[in-house]
């Protein structure tokens, strides 16, 4: 097997692409442990750290709390839109430079 730049550049974006599916995917098996095994691992506890003045209306802990779902599910959303884009870019990046060299040896 002869080495030339051509080889080297296909090796390296294979290795790119493979690089970026096993990181979309450790990014997927991390959102779904967190969806359904570890569910309060997103959850805080939320506490007023400013004073209330007379007059003014406290959002609720009840409010608070929605709120923090909504604000979880959307990162949950986003988290699952990054691992599947960096899938759909990474594995036909892999699989074509890979079957190049495979075709090439």
């Amino acid at each position: 097997m002869k080495f030339n730049l051509r080889l080297l550049y296909l090796y390296l974006f294979s290795f790119v692409g493979l690089l970026i599916v096993v990181i979309g995917s450790i990014q997927m098996v991390n959102l779904g442990l967190k969806t359904f095994v570890f569910k309060d691992v997103d959850k805080y506890e939320i506490y007023p750290s400013y004073p209330v003045k007379s007059g003014e209306i406290m959002e609720s802990p009840e409010t608070i709390l929605a709120r923090q779902e909504r604000e979880a599910v959307r990162q949950r959303q986003r988290e699952l839109i990054n691992s599947v884009s960096m899938i759909v870019v990474g594995l036909p990046l892999y699989l074509y430079h890979w079957k190049t060299i495979q075709r090439e040896s």
